[in-house]
């Protein structure tokens, strides 16, 4: 039988840097590694997925199955729900992952009272995290979230009638390992976390306001309560040269701040700056992987 996690954190991965010739630079630059300290952080209890741009221009990288709008260095002009792109590929991304795994681990075919089927359990939570560029895919998805429907869990009657006039049910197939649609992925989500991301254009924060009032309001007709966390470093927040990237982030937290304060505790907001006394270079940009404090 599979394994089923408590929750799914899925990693939106940045630019590459390679040749530095710094070893904690390469040991975080390292998708295996992420993987690791993601579980560490989160529990032993998770599924920890690191995503990769598909396309790359030079170290550059071009999400642009997820964001439609980006430009050949993998920079948004703008984001549309329209056709939910990013909720879209990263379901196929994850069903497709998981196919492969189960062809080299296969599950067993295990029969389970149907009083124990997976309508009663609690489906897994969905964590996203972007670091660097791989935060525009979390822009992107929460942008999709903002104009999705607001999908209810519990057992309908019918599915009642189901499970009682079966004496056994196929546990493996009816337990959902992870999202299997659009709008399962979106309604699953209850945390975001922004890991020093920064672009070299605007666009590196989510500053539509629309979008932050139609997550509200998502919460106000009963949707998932979601926490968004921003991680930052000097690398990012000072850099006096895209002094944008520290305006965008304040405009954010801003605004999640107003409808955290309509939400009745559904929406919040916190943020968590690492390493201020040291001097900002590429290192700690990384480092801050290691150092995430995701409580």
């Amino acid at each position: 039988m599979y394994y089923v996690p408590s929750a799914n954190a899925i990693f939106f991965n940045g630019d590459r840097i390679e040749g530095t010739g710094n070893p904690v630079i390469e040991r975080l630059s390292d998708l295996q590694n992420i993987a690791e300290i993601l579980v560490s952080k989160f529990g032993g209890s998770i599924n920890a997925w690191v995503v990769e741009a598909s396309v790359f221009n030079g170290p550059f990288a071009v999400y642009k199955d997820f964001i439609p709008s980006v430009n050949q260095w993998g920079e948004p002009k703008s984001y549309s729900p329209t056709g939910f792109p990013a909720s879209r590929m990263t379901v196929s991304l994850l069903s497709n992952c998981l196919e492969e795994v189960k062809k080299i681990i296969p599950g067993r075919q295990e029969q389970s009272p149907a009083s124990i089927s997976a309508s009663h359990l609690p489906q897994p939570k969905t964590f996203i995290l972007g670091f660097s560029k791989g935060g525009t895919v979390l822009n992107q998805l929460v942008t999709e979230l903002s104009f999705s429907d607001v999908k209810f869990t519990g057992n309908s009657p019918h599915t009642e009638e189901q499970s009682t006039s079966n004496k056994y049910s196929n546990f493996t197939e009816e337990i959902k390992i992870i999202p299997n649609t659009e709008e399962g992925l979106l309604n699953s989500i209850t945390e975001t976390h922004y890991v020093d991301v920064g672009l070299n254009s605007s666009g590196a924060y989510l500053t539509n306001h629309d979008a932050i009032e139609r997550i509200s309001k998502r919460l106000t007709q009963g949707g998932e309560g979601i926490r968004f966390v921003l991680h930052g470093t000097p690398r990012q927040w000072c850099d006096s040269r895209r002094i944008w990237i520290l305006n965008e982030k304040d405009k954010l937290v801003r605004m999640l701040k107003s409808e955290a304060d309509r939400s009745g505790g559904k929406l919040q907001v916190c943020e968590r700056f690492y390493f201020a006394q040291r001097p900002p270079d590429l290192q700690m940009h990384f480092e801050i992987i290691e150092n995430l404090d995701v409580s």
